[in-house]
This record gives C-alpha cells, sequence and structure tokens, in this order.
C-alpha cells in the first residue's frame, strides 16, 4: 500500500514470543518436585493461559464500574491465576515457588526471527510495545532476550487492558500520531479486529506454533489486514526495511 505508518507497536505475548514453549520450560521442574509429572507442562501452559482473557475482562469491567478501582498489573493477575489452576489441579506450592514460577512471564523466549526483524523495522520506524504486560515484565523481558523496543507502552500506560480501545489509542497519543498512523503488528486476528475499530492500521504476522501446532482461538475474526506477513523479517521486506 502506498500509506506506511509512522510507527509500528507489537502485541508481545505469542508476537514475539513464545509463552507455550517457555512457561512449559518453567512449569516441567516444578511439577516434577510436586509429584505431579503426570501433568504435562505444555497442558499446564494451556490452562495459565486459558484464564487471560476472562481476568482481563474482568478487570476492565471493575475500572469501569468505579473510577477508584485501581488498575491491577498483569503480574498480578498472573498470580491469581496460577493459585486458581493450582487448586483445580490439587497442586501444593509454597509462596516463593508460586512468585517465581509467576515471573517466569518475565523470561518468555523470543521466536527465531524476532530480534533480527526487530532490528531491521526499527530502522526505519519507531517500535513499541502495545501488550497487557506491565512495565516491569516488559523490561525485564526485552534486556534478556535482547528486545530492541523504543518505548514500553500499552495497557499498564493506558490503565485499560485490550481489547478496551483506550489501550490502542493511549498508545498513538503517547507517540504524537494520529490512531491511523499506528500500526499494530499482532498474531491475533481478534486483537487486530479491536485494534482496526480504535482506529489503527494492521500487521497480521502468522505464528503456527503459538498454539503447538493447534489452530489459533480466533482464526474466525481474520480480515483482509493492511499487511499479512509470515514472519518480522517478512514484514520488514514488506515495509522496505
Amino acid at each position: 500500500m502506498s500509506v506506511l505508518p509512522k510507527a509500528l507497536a507489537f502485541d508481545v505475548f505469542g508476537t514475539v514470543v513464545d509463552w507455550r514453549g517457555s512457561i512449559a520450560r518453567e512449569a516441567a521442574p516444578v511439577l516434577v518436585a510436586a509429584g505431579r509429572s503426570d501433568i504435562d507442562p505444555h497442558a499446564f501452559a494451556d490452562q495459565w493461559r486459558a484464564r487471560y482473557v476472562p481476568a482481563m475482562l474482568a478487570a476492565n469491567k471493575a475500572r469501569a464500574a468505579s473510577e477508584s478501582t485501581a488498575f491491577v498489573k498483569l503480574d498480578s493477575l498472573h498470580r491469581t491465576m496460577l493459585d486458581d489452576l493450582l487448586a483445580t489441579l490439587d497442586i501444593d506450592l509454597d509462596d516463593s515457588t508460586r512468585a517465581e514460577l509467576t515471573r517466569g512471564w518475565h523470561r518468555l523466549d523470543p521466536w527465531p526471527d524476532t530480534v533480527a526483524g526487530l532490528t531491521r523495522l526499527k530502522r526505519r520506524f519507531p517500535i513499541v510495545t502495545l501488550s497487557n504486560g506491565n512495565i516491569s515484565m516488559m523490561v525485564a523481558m526485552a534486556r534478556r532476550a535482547g528486545l530492541p523496543w523504543d518505548a514500553i507502552l500499552g495497557a499498564e500506560v493506558a490503565g485499560a487492558y485490550k481489547p478496551a480501545a483506550q489501550t490502542y489509542q493511549a498508545t498513538a497519543a503517547a507517540l504524537d500520531v494520529a490512531p491511523g498512523e499506528l500500526c499494530l503488528v499482532a498474531a491475533h486476528h481478534a486483537d487486530l479486529a479491536a485494534a482496526r475499530k480504535a482506529g489503527l492500521m494492521c500487521a497480521f504476522v502468522s505464528r503456527p506454533m503459538e498454539y503447538g501446532g493447534r489452530p489459533a482461538p480466533d482464526r474466525d475474526a481474520v480480515q483482509a489486514w493492511e499487511y499479512s506477513a509470515t514472519s518480522f523479517t517478512d514484514l520488514a521486506d514488506q515495509l522496505g526495511c
């Protein structure tokens, strides 16, 4: 297309990093130590992640219902989700083990093309996060994985979780660009659909192994996005980087 965005904003979980494989890696020794080697670590990661969207929606609803309700960081929600999962699976872990397992979300591995692709894209565009992850989590992840962000933006800055429109629009405002001048890069059609509704441009990047090769749960939300790529390096090619 002829009109290029002025900046690129990236979903992180699943788009930039492999949350499923990374959390399975973190959970595996914990499950063995707890005497629950019968539980597949990848299934454990899936069940933890399955609590993600309901937790986000509940947090947004609580904030909308009362202006005095403080924004709850994703680290706190992850811990609540973990406690619920452990209770469901009848696994007893001490507090320090639970805390360290929750911090596993700070140590997610990038996809093989991530760093090279971001580095190329950064040559031409400002690149920022537009994630539901809190700032300290995104900073720790970036430092560990070498993610070259220009800024950490998203839910904590906006005071709301995606798919709330203000999360996307606040990111554009922080960059002093119009929503239509900001392009969300994501592997999730539902995220892109919400971004488009909020006025953003959209770039889909396929991550077929995010769910271990299973079909993505939001595949029915697909639209004709401004860009569609197989990797960040492919997107860089398309954007002339």
